[in-house]
């Protein structure tokens, strides 16, 4: 895997270049919704980023936020958020990021995360232990709610948000922090590596958190991943360190 590997973090380190050159300049606003905002960039990034990856691996396929590109069913296909945290970024919040993430058939087999401000790289392969900056990490030890701290993220819907919020009501009473910070992939990877304890949502795309899910796996804990059955491609997502007790239920 390690060519897929390399192919990820250059993909990744470019759009991140892309990214940190345009942050705090003016921006192009493709459409503005009442809890979102799609930016020309989102586009631009992920045009950059499919066009390194499949360069390399023309046989591959590409599902991103963005767009699709290649055959959907073809035995590898590269999972892409160019820009996670896209309201942080046109307010110039500087909290975002890239993941890509490379699935065969149905397994998550490498993830990149990429934090272009704070030059922070997660990477992983499947089978082997995860990496930040060089660096391997594990999830976090903690066991007690009372002292963990919780991302809790509201979605982009008002369905989701009202479901959501009895969430963060229950999760500020009995932990020690809860935190909404506007990126699911910088969520995983905190959660990844033991900043967070446990990040939790009701309505997320897979592109926003596979790269994450590979790396919570490879650090010793734990994501569980439910299809909702009334919105299409998206799922809820509840990943922790595996030894915190949240008391969600079944």
């Amino acid at each position: 895997m390690t060519h897929f590997l390399d192919a990820a973090i250059e993909a990744a380190r470019a759009a991140g270049e892309l990214l940190r050159q345009n942050f705090h300049q003016p921006l192009r606003v493709d459409a503005m919704f009442k809890h979102d905002i799609k930016l020309e960039i989102d586009v631009r990034t992920q045009a950059l980023i499919t066009q390194l990856l499949l360069a390399k691996f023309p046989e591959h396929a590409l599902y991103g936020e963005e767009g699709i590109e290649g055959d959907q069913s073809a035995e590898y296909q590269w999972i892409v958020d160019p820009l996670d945290g896209t309201v942080n970024y046109f307010y110039g919040i500087p909290h975002f990021c890239t993941s890509i993430a490379l699935r065969r058939n149905d397994e998550i087999v490498v993830g990149v995360i990429y934090d272009p401000i704070r030059e922070e790289i997660w990477t992983g392969v499947k089978g082997e232990a995860p990496l930040l900056n060089g660096k391997p990490f594990r999830v976090s030890e903690r066991t007690e709610l009372s002292e963990a701290v919780i991302s809790v993220g509201l979605s982009k819907t008002g369905q989701t948000i009202r479901e959501g919020m009895p969430l963060l009501q229950d999760m500020v009473q009995r932990a020690r922090k809860c935190r909404l910070l506007g990126s699911a992939a910088l969520d995983m990877a905190y959660v990844a590596c033991g900043r967070f304890d446990a990040y939790i949502e009701q309505g997320i795309s897979i592109w926003d958190v596979a790269a994450g899910w590979l790396l919570i796996e490879g650090a010793g804990g734990t994501v569980k991943m439910e299809p909702r059955r009334d919105m299409k491609d998206k799922y809820m997502v509840t990943a922790s360190n595996g030894r915190v007790e949240l008391g969600l239920g079944s």
